[in-house]
């Protein structure tokens, strides 16, 4: 047997069958980091900027949500998930960056950490479309998962 869970007894791919497990509540986090740059960020007022095309960080946080709830159809060993909730906070944390932190919660057989770490990728990436018209020297530097809870173990480290 592989030690990876999506691999079967032959080396192909399968859909790890979770029919055994117990539903309980189960939570992800995940942090992404991106340089806008000074021109960008200066242009923001109270952590918001209106662009032609919308608000920048709200458009971003509704992108995000419409993420979390796809990604079973983007990533293909993703099971469907009924999402309780999500949160995504969007902030400008100095003059030349800002930061995503995307929480996921469920209660279900499996856990929501791919669904976390495509909702701050996906608000990273809007940020991205409705800021490039600005500049395109714009890099999302990282994205991590940070926290999750429920299933086998726990997990966390620093949200810094």
């Amino acid at each position: 047997m592989s030690s990876f869970s999506h691999i079967n007894d032959e080396n192909q791919p399968k859909m790890v069958n979770v029919s055994d497990k117990k539903i309980t509540k189960r939570t992800a986090t995940a942090k992404a980091t991106m340089f806008l740059g000074e021109e960008i960020i200066s242009k923001f007022s109270n952590n918001e900027l209106t662009t032609k095309k919308g608000p920048v960080f709200q458009t971003a946080i509704i992108a995000g949500i419409q993420a979390v709830k796809k990604t079973a159809d983007l990533i293909p060993m993703c099971h469907p998930l009924l999402i309780n909730g999500v949160d995504i906070q969007i902030n400008i944390t100095d003059n030349q960056h800002a930061q995503v932190l995307c929480k996921v919660t469920i209660e279900g057989k499996t856990g929501v950490e791919m669904e976390a770490l495509t909702g701050a990728t996906t608000s990273c990436l809007t940020i991205y479309d409705m800021c490039k018209a600005i500049h395109q020297n714009i890099t999302i530097k990282e994205v991590k998962l940070i926290e999750k809870t429920g299933g086998k173990a726990d997990f966390s480290i620093s949200k810094n």
